[in-house]
């Protein structure tokens, strides 16, 4: 399997076009579409949150037959906390695709993410969705684009593998930056592949691999109403259909795909300047290491200090001994930025002066080992600075 970061290679059969339909005032992109040219399978996971966007009530109807061919995503309005307006506003948006690509409006899942509790404005979505089709095939890198928010930068990557002589490709675009914690995140995620899968191994693949990759991200603790991924495949590779150990190599691509996009997501962290990896070894389970991971990657203080290059540990004890899981404190070890600070059950001494210079890095390992087991689990957060305060102090106004 070869990954290939911040580029996107189209498979088989899909198109993607983004433009500015006039949500966003500025003149941003904010509205994209993706379409394949044949049926595809189709999976989805969603919001663990009780208060669920318009789009993410639809797409769940949508998916129940285990297929899809058209993906349209708004940016700059979440159609969340809109009530029957707001499901009749994306039933709308769904037929209208359905109608100029000749598919019923099942096979449309519709997206959205933004401010929450504002109806969209169906003239420019219209606008916008005629734009999208008109110019549908235009590019990825445009579709990337529209479907940002506060993010610094479009989130794009593809992978490739052999399956049976042929070449498979997996591409996908994302978006996430602030109120972000599992089960996933504000996030929105599609994957595309030219792969022949059948719907029920789809969604086996997503959600096992959406455990190791969005599962374990978190930027503030905050979960949001939209939160989506979706992955479709088409057969336009035309491998034949994919089981056995053929779907354990995709699973394993889409993993590592997933992951990418994770990484990324932390990184661009609403203010971040710091990706922070927080490794946990030795957990009975994955979900034990799971669970203490993300306690410390929620841990104001630790990020506060992971951005003032403070290598004050105790904040990372606390974190870990207030996240409900069993471990003996005297047998479990602690590493910041390469530098081990903690065993024995007290601190280590280190340079300090050593210290504080390698948290200027831009990614910041934290590896904590438990000694209670076989399970490794890592999590992916980042730093927590003035930034994100005044971005989300001012976010609607």
């Amino acid at each position: 399997m070869d990954l290939h970061d911040d580029q996107l290679l189209p498979p088989v059969g899909y198109t993607a076009s983004g433009l500015a339909c006039g949500i966003y005032p500025d003149g941003r992109k904010d509205i994209a579409l993706i379409a394949s040219d044949r049926p595809a399978s189709a999976a989805g996971m969603f919001t663990t949150n009780r208060v669920q966007a318009a789009p993410v009530h639809l797409n769940r109807e949508h998916l129940i037959d285990g297929k899809a061919q058209a993906i349209l995503i708004n940016s700059g309005n979440a159609n969340a906390c809109t009530g029957e307006k707001g499901m009749a506003n994306a039933r709308h948006e769904a037929a209208l695709i359905a109608d100029r690509l000749s598919l019923t409006p099942e096979d449309v899942l519709v997206n959205s993410t933004g401010v929450i509790g504002v109806q969209l404005p169906m003239d420019k979505v219209e606008t916008g969705i005629a734009g999208v089709l008109d110019t549908l095939g235009s590019g990825w890198d445009d579709a990337a684009e529209a479907i940002m928010t506060t993010d610094t930068v479009p989130k794009k990557a593809s992978a490739t593998l052999t399956i049976g002589g042929k070449t498979v490709t997996l591409a996908g675009i994302a978006k996430g930056s602030g109120m972000i914690a599992p089960n996933m995140a504000t996030m929105l995620c599609y994957v595309v592949t030219d792969a022949a899968i059948a719907a029920e191994d789809l969604r086996g693949a997503l959600s096992q691999t959406s455990q190791r990759s969005f599962n374990c991200v978190t930027v503030d603790g905050d979960m949001s109403t939209n939160d989506t991924i979706i992955l479709m495949a088409n057969g336009g590779s035309e491998t034949g259909q994919i089981s056995d150990d053929n779907l354990s190599d995709f699973t394993d691509a889409l993993e590592q795909l997933l992951i990418n996009f994770a990484r990324k997501v932390a990184r661009d962290g609403e203010g971040a300047t710091k990706l922070i990896t927080i490794t946990v070894n030795g957990a009975k389970s994955e979900a034990d290491g799971r669970t203490v991971g993300l306690s410390v990657a929620n841990s104001s203080l630790v990020k506060t200090a992971v951005f003032g290059r403070d290598p004050n540990w105790g904040r990372i004890l606390c974190a870990m001994g207030y996240a409900g899981i069993d471990f003996d404190p005297d047998r479990a070890t602690v590493s910041m930025a390469g530098i081990p600070i903690y065993a024995d059950g007290a601190g280590l001494e280190f340079d300090h002066d050593a210290a504080v210079e390698a948290l200027g890095a831009e990614e910041i390992p934290i590896d904590i080992n438990l000694a209670e087991g076989d399970a490794q689990i890592v999590i992916y957060t980042c730093d927590l600075t003035y930034d994100y305060v005044r971005i989300n102090a001012e976010y609607t106004t």
